[in-house]
């Protein structure tokens, strides 16, 4: 177990991750038959990959409420 506490964005952080991750696997899924001159994808893949920016999206909110909350822990701390 570890010793740190869990910082509010935590989750967003490791969601966004995952999801982030499956939009770039269908980004990749996607494109390969453009380039190999297959036929193309459902439209619904495409939408899929919209699961990247989502995802960036997320971790980048998890990234900002943990500077939030470390701002306000060290906050007080200065006064």
């Amino acid at each position: 177990m570890s010793s740190q506490s869990a910082e509010p964005g935590d989750v967003y952080v490791k969601a966004g991750t995952v999801v982030f991750g499956l939009g770039t696997l269908a980004t990749l899924v996607t494109f390969v038959p453009l380039f190999l001159h297959l036929t193309p994808l459902p439209t619904a893949m495409y939408w899929l990959s919209m699961l990247m920016p989502a995802g960036f999206l997320s971790a980048l909110t998890g990234l900002f409420l943990n500077a939030r909350a470390q701002r306000a822990r060290i906050a007080p701390q200065e006064s």
